[in-house]
């Protein structure tokens, strides 16, 4: 029994050892320290059990040195309380609002290469490249038939990379290339146009005239019929001798386009002989790309006809009464 008491004694001493080793020691701003177990807290301050079993008064939050409430502040319970009390310094404010800048991944940018290097690595390049290397064929076959020259030739310099881009461009800028034989066919075609009929022109006159020419004085001469008439000769314009088109009758027929014409055309009309049948047109109202608006008199009345350049086979221009 008595062995028992000793043994309760012994702990006793060194549970009030161990709890005496545990007490803290805090630093006061005023500079007075106060050793003890924290019993209780709130926002107002902190109460301390001293060493001797007494209880402190609760000391202010403002009392304690900055050290001291970081070491508080290590207690997840205290450490809402004394925060706002714990100074912070520059160097902490930095840290604490410092902006972490994670890097982002991104996509390997190409080599940096030329253009046309770059236009051959791509399908939509090459794509490109076709296009512009055909368009540039086209306009060259384009050029040469409306400069008269050579298309083959001038297709074949436009198909040599990057120089036949040059081609179209020279060729151009250089004057159309008219032939020869055609102009004298335009000139023969134009004269017997425009040739008159003597009535009663003897053959040989017919025979003398050049080849162009003898179909219309042999269609002038049955068309007078060997009459000494006084009418106006009438012109024959055929398809194949001249291309009928906007510029033709513009060229042609000025007079025909307004409601009131000069004395010269007063009395004369246009025949047009179509695949649709024949037109007398008084007058031409109007002119599109593709075909002719003319006025015609049918009985006591009149009316449009629209004319397509393509139907028209031949035209005569006579006097109303021829």
């Amino acid at each position: 029994m008595r062995r028992f008491h000793i043994l309760c004694w012994f702990l006793a001493v060194c549970v009030l050892f161990l709890q005496g080793s545990r007490a803290d020691t805090y630093q006061l701003n005023d500079g007075q320290t106060l050793t003890g177990d924290v019993v209780s807290f709130n926002e107002s301050g902190l109460v301390l059990r001293l060493a001797e079993g007494k209880y402190a008064d609760r000391t202010p939050w403002t009392k304690f040195s900055q050290d001291d409430l970081k070491k508080l502040s290590k207690n997840p319970k205290i450490a809402p309380l004394v925060e706002p009390f714990i100074e912070v310094s520059q160097e902490e404010k930095v840290k604490r609002t410092e902006v972490e800048i994670k890097e982002v991944p991104r996509l390997d940018r190409p080599a940096r290469t030329s253009l046309v290097s770059a236009l051959l690595s791509s399908s939509v390049g090459l794509f490109s490249l076709l296009l512009v290397y055909v368009a540039n064929i086209y306009a060259a076959f384009e050029v040469a038939v409306f400069r008269g020259r050579p298309k083959v030739m001038l297709c074949a310099m436009a198909a040599i990379p990057v120089l036949g881009l040059l081609a179209p461009v020279i060729f151009l800028a250089m004057p159309t290339r008219v032939d020869k034989t055609e102009v004298e066919s335009v000139e023969v075609q134009a004269a017997a146009a425009q040739s008159f009929s003597v009535p009663g022109a003897p053959a040989a006159a017919v025979a003398e005239a050049p080849a162009g020419a003898q179909s219309a004085l042999r269609l002038s001469a049955a068309q007078s019929g060997g009459s000494t008439s006084s009418l106006p000769t009438t012109q024959v314009f055929q398809r194949g001798a001249f291309t009928f088109n906007r510029r033709f009758f513009e060229t042609k027929f000025p007079g025909f386009f307004g409601v009131i014409r000069r004395d010269a055309e007063k009395d004369m009309v246009i025949l047009f002989k179509a695949a649709r049948g024949q037109y007398v047109a008084q007058r031409i109202t109007r002119i599109a790309a593709n075909d002719i608006h003319v006025h015609v008199q049918k009985g006591n009345a009149s009316e449009e006809i629209m004319i397509p350049f393509v139907e028209i086979q031949e035209i005569h221009l006579k006097h109303k009464d021829a």
